[in-house]
């Protein structure tokens, strides 16, 4: 005859719920997550790739870059703006003019469209050139600095993530 043990019962669903809860847990280690509403641009981490709190370590740039790159909803920062990263040459650093004197314009490759530009920021940190154009004389052993520019988009502009656009800063 069976007799039935509720307090038995009670403690298996205990170890249960807590194994479930543990396993959550664990999960939630190896998930990517955005920290707003945002469109994913790019994701940096090879699948079964080691992140860390500071990113993704690549071997070609020897530098940390973001797991994640991502676009707030609708256009650009959600203010209607979209951003565009000019890298400066090494060599053109020092001719760089300061932030509050800094102006900027964009020419789209193939059409006639310039765009005045907003200064942003500019990223500290010099690296390898690793956007590489089509030109025959081009340098490839040279070092580039980032730097972000803001701008309203035409509408009649057909605009796409990672365009390749001319940037002239001047002062």
């Amino acid at each position: 005859a069976w007799t039935y043990d509720i307090k038995n019962q009670e403690a298996q669903l205990a170890a249960l719920q807590a194994a479930y809860l543990s396993g959550k847990a664990l999960l939630d280690k190896y998930v990517i997550r955005a920290p707003r509403r945002a469109h994913v641009m790019a994701i940096n981490a090879p699948l079964g790739g080691y992140v860390s709190s500071q990113g993704v370590y690549d071997p070609y740039t020897q530098a940390t870059l973001p797991v994640a790159v991502l676009s707030s909803e609708g256009a650009g920062s959600g203010d209607g703006t979209l951003a565009v990263r000019a890298y400066v040459d090494e060599i053109l650093l020092s001719r760089i003019p300061s932030a509050a004197g800094m102006k900027a314009e964009m020419v789209v490759r193939g059409a006639d469209l310039h765009v005045p530009l907003t200064f942003v920021r500019i990223q500290p940190l010099v690296s390898p050139k690793i956007e590489l154009s089509d030109a025959r004389q081009e340098r490839v052993d040279l070092r580039v600095l980032p730097v972000i520019f803001r701008f309203k988009p035409d509408p009649k502009a057909r605009l796409y993530p990672g365009q390749l656009v001319d940037v002239y800063i001047s002062q």
